[in-house]
């Protein structure tokens, strides 16, 4: 099963869930978006579905992306749509035609999710305004993930790592070897932002509190030398405390 990864951006005061599971193609929730309109977003996503132009803009993103597209079943909803009495929900359009655009998930944080370029097109009959503000946020998270996986941010963490191991494993053999692991584990969290305080001025907690929206923790955003350096005093602290 795909393991999948779950983000929010904030649009103009607004909480927009987005995930993907295959970290190539977004979903972002349309019924987010839509609450920018009403407090009824599925009438809202319903009235949307009703268009021929959206229909037909539907149609061509899933005759590109997805080759199991029911193309018979898209052209009889698209002659109907338009229709004072034409009607279309999510669950009947990825019923009716196979799609894959558009996913309707169930529970507490379901609702309605679209791929991000059906989302934008959504956004955009939302208001042209809302969807630009969607896109500023969007981008910024999208920045975010890039620079989290290049190299050198892949890097420090990697040496983080290794530190953290060299610093426990110090903390194990020169200091009271008879704790428990409870014990030891206490331990390591003082020694640790013992650390975090004379390199970086400021415990771990205070960290997280002032960028909530970081992951990791703040050695995966230190230099390669405060990394080094946090290594070399873990070291010394525990010969210092033998």
């Amino acid at each position: 099963m795909a393991k999948i990864k779950k983000d929010t951006i904030e649009a103009n005061g607004f909480s927009i869930q987005i995930y993907t599971e295959d970290f190539k193609n977004d979903y972002i929730s349309l019924t987010d978006i839509a609450r920018y309109k009403s407090e009824e977003p599925f009438i809202v996503i319903n009235n949307w579905l009703r268009s021929k132009d959206n229909i037909q803009f539907l149609g061509l993103w899933e005759s590109i992306h997805n080759p199991n597209f029911k193309s018979i079943e898209f052209d009889r909803l698209k002659n109907e749509a338009g229709s004072n009495v034409f009607t279309l929900s999510p669950q009947k359009w990825i019923e009716k035609t196979n799609a894959i655009g558009i996913i309707s998930k169930s529970g507490r944080y379901g609702g309605t999710f679209a791929h991000s370029d059906i989302a934008m097109e959504f956004a955009s009959w939302i208001s042209p305004e809302f969807k630009l503000y969607i896109i500023q946020d969007y981008k910024g998270l999208k920045l975010d993930e890039n620079s989290r996986l290049s190299l050198g941010w892949n890097l420090n963490r990697e040496i983080s790592k290794i530190n953290y191991k060299i610093h426990t494993d110090a903390i194990k053999e020169y200091l009271l070897s008879d704790l428990t692991n409870e014990q030891l584990s206490y331990r390591y969290a003082n020694e640790a932002d013992m650390i975090n305080v004379a390199l970086f001025n400021k415990r771990a907690k205070q960290w997280r509190e002032e960028n909530p929206k970081l992951k990791g923790n703040m050695r995966d955003y230190a230099s390669l030398n405060e990394i080094i350096s946090a290594c070399q005093y873990g070291k010394l602290q525990c010969y210092s405390n033998q």
